[in-house]
């Protein structure tokens, strides 16, 4: 399928302008969608699934290898009660009404965060998910699930010391390429555009680490009303940018 920004990132990607590899998005909006409606919270939840099936083809229209969504952070444990429980059935919903569809588009789905967390009948839906995608190619689709880059980052610390400690590994092999292996994305490019949606401008604990010269793009557009059009609009700002690395340019 073709569209006109389609065929803009296409252009400017013959003219050398890069696509993204990776691109993570912080999906923000849902209660304000709602509220803006005088409609329950959890009808926004809702309504963003459809924009999560919108960023996913949209990604595999561009050529995007890797997508990570923050889907459900540790501090929304922190929520009331009914609004986490409608999350957890939300999750539930998209497992069983979008494997098959994932599975046909190529889409190997991973989750990432503290999965102890969930409820038993939730961990068994996302481990059927992620068996039900496995070997997909076109995509890789990250759900950080019960997800804090501030505890991932003390886990990967954890797993360094006891590393040490045990004789795995030496104290002088303790740097930034050992730290990033035993994250949660180890074995992935860093992204290199994070979107986030409702205009705020955090990165709220989402992969501080992985995000450290990724470029940033906040668009005001609220979560369910994002689609893909709004993802090329970002990937076409990306390529528009010049990705100096801490470098001066000639």
């Amino acid at each position: 399928m073709s569209t006109p920004l389609l065929d803009q990132i296409r252009a400017q990607g013959e003219g050398g302008g890069a696509i993204p590899r990776h691109v993570a998005v912080i999906m923000d909006g849902n209660g304000r969608w709602a509220r803006e409606r005088r409609l329950p919270r959890t009808l926004g939840h809702r309504e963003g699934m459809k924009a999560v099936r919108e960023a996913v083809e949209g990604c595999i229209e561009v050529g995007i290898q890797v997508l990570t969504l923050y889907a459900f952070s540790e501090e929304n444990w922190n929520r009331p009660a009914i609004e986490i429980g409608a999350l957890m059935g939300l999750l539930e919903e998209y497992i069983a009404r979008e494997t098959a569809e994932l599975r046909r588009n190529g889409v190997e789905v991973h989750v990432i965060g503290d999965l102890s967390r969930l409820p038993p009948a939730k961990r068994e839906a996302v481990d059927q998910l992620v068996m039900g995608t496995l070997g997909g190619t076109r995509l890789q689709l990250n759900l950080a699930i019960s997800y804090s880059s501030r505890a991932e980052i003390a886990r990967a610390a954890r797993r360094l010391a006891d590393d040490v400690v045990q004789g795995r590994l030496a104290l002088e092999d303790v740097d930034e390429d050992a730290l990033a292996l035993r994250l949660y994305t180890a074995g992935l490019p860093d992204p290199d555009l994070l979107i986030r949606t409702s205009g705020e401008l955090r990165i709220s604990n989402f992969l501080l680490w992985q995000v450290a010269y990724t470029e940033l793009y906040m668009t005001p557009v609220l979560w369910p009303d994002f689609t893909r059009d709004h993802l090329y609009q970002a990937v076409l700002d990306f390529q528009g940018r010049e990705r100096r690395f801490g470098r001066v340019t000639a």
